[in-house]
């Protein structure tokens, strides 16, 4: 896998795979590296990472050429820095529900007026090896922003920010559209109604349409959505369904 190719496959529309790692472990990035997938999502919007755990986690993805994604806490432009300075390829943002939410994001991420703090001495840089033109070029060509689409007033002007340039993603929050459309299951008719709207305003703007899925006995109902980026459970429920299938095979000898 190559970290560079990424935002191509995105874009191309490619049918892509990964996860949410919910515990701050090289680890468990090396394990996850073999897996085939095709990148991994830090989640330090609702799991522990701090700075050090996530740099750590971040720098283990890039030395196995991995692809590594970081959910941010928030649309700071300070929490993206960090996590792009630190080599993460992209970041996800939750709560983008207007345009200019839309425009901040994607300009904190990249490089220029206004924009991402430029240092030359990051992993992301090369801690220095690389000049400032390669530096540039990387980041023009490299950096994936993904906004989160979670609320009803995101759906409504979702051709509007599916429009902002520098956007490259729309990820659909199923959970978060099912609580604020007042629902208790991410698969209620509102919630795929709304993926749907999110997926005609992507493929309209050529941006990629992104989801969570809890397994993937959901993909082909959100590909036929227009899904082509899938999230699929987290280490937490990789780890649960091993564990449970295991204790009721047990079970089942006894």
């Amino acid at each position: 896998m190559t970290t560079d190719l990424l935002r191509n496959r995105m874009l191309r529309g490619d049918m892509l795979s990964g996860t949410f790692l919910k515990t701050p472990s090289l680890q468990l990035i090396e394990v996850l590296s073999l897996s085939g997938m095709d990148f991994v999502c830090l989640d330090a919007e609702h799991a522990p990472f701090d700075r050090v755990s996530a740099d750590a986690c971040i720098g283990m993805a890039n030395a196995l050429n991995f692809p590594v994604l970081v959910r941010v806490p928030d649309g700071s432009a300070s929490a993206t820095l960090t996590a792009m300075d630190s080599g993460a390829i992209g970041v996800i943002v939750p709560h983008v529900n207007t345009v200019e939410k839309a425009r901040a994001i994607a300009q904190a991420a990249r490089f220029g007026h206004g924009g991402r703090g430029y240092a030359g001495s990051t992993r992301w840089a090369g801690y220095a090896t690389r000049p400032m033109s390669g530096v540039l070029a990387k980041c023009a060509a490299e950096t994936v922003v993904i906004g989160q689409i979670e609320e009803p007033e995101a759906v409504e002007a979702i051709d509007d920010i599916a429009a902002v340039d520098g956007l490259d993603g729309l990820f659909v929050g199923p959970a978060d559209l099912a609580v604020c459309y007042g629902k208790t299951d991410p698969a209620a008719p509102e919630v795929r109604e709304a993926i749907g709207r999110v997926g005609e305003a992507a493929k309209k703007h050529g941006k990629c349409m992104v989801t969570f899925a809890p397994n993937t006995s959901w993909v082909p109902d959100l590909r036929a959505l227009g899904v082509t980026m899938f999230f699929i459970g987290s280490d937490h429920g990789f780890m649960l369904d091993g564990a449970r299938a295991v204790a009721s095979d047990v079970r089942g000898v006894a």
